[in-house]
């Protein structure tokens, strides 16, 4: 009999094929060690390039790993939402197919949850990408959020987030709201912290 994963992790994907297969790798070999059974939701945004096939190799290869193909090009909240509801994991956790996030930073998110927390944003605290087209937009943008909701996170726009169950089944997604998830969370109620 299959044992149902305790964490999924939801991996959103548009033109992602040549990082997926050193992803699985990277996801498999954070997970392992945690003695967790765990699944890999890859969800194929309509993909132009071999992305699609090369997500339905890596399930052959792992039974941990689960694909689904959206219709038409839907955008990362669709496919998140898309994961969401076919994850199985009491902890659900995203993170970009493209490896801008480490799947080695998924252990510390899942342990701020067994602290008691029910949303854990990542953070990405040395980011490369150019200052004044990207990260400056994003601190102001960040900031002003804060200031908004009350909800201090300072990187709304890093898809490494951890999710208790509870959370995920009661967040009402659509349009692009992905990078509010942590805000959406705190607005029914959960508990939100950022590593």
């Amino acid at each position: 009999m299959e044992q149902l994963p305790q964490i999924t992790v939801v991996v959103p994907v548009f033109e992602e094929e040549e990082s997926l297969p050193a992803l699985h790798g990277e996801i498999a070999a954070a997970l392992t060690p945690l003695g967790r059974p765990f699944e890999i939701v890859f969800v194929d945004d309509r993909s132009s390039d071999r992305s699609l096939a090369v997500m339905l190799a890596l399930q052959r290869e792992d039974p941990r790993v689960r694909v689904i193909a959206l219709g038409g090009r839907s955008g990362q909240t669709a496919a998140m939402a898309a994961g969401f509801d076919h994850s199985r994991g009491a902890v659900v956790v995203t993170i970009d197919g493209d490896l801008q996030n480490d799947p080695a930073d998924i252990p510390a998110l899942v342990a701020e949850l067994d602290q008691g927390w029910d949303v854990v944003a990542g953070w990405r605290k040395s980011r490369q990408d150019g200052f004044v087209r990207r990260r400056l937009p994003s601190l102001v943008a960040n900031r002003l959020i804060a200031l908004v909701s009350g909800v201090a996170i300072h990187d709304t726009g890093c898809t490494l987030k951890a999710f208790r169950r509870e959370v995920v089944e009661r967040l009402p997604i659509y349009a692009e709201q992905h990078r509010f998830l942590p805000l959406l969370s705190a607005g029914i109620g959960a508990r939100v912290t950022e590593r």
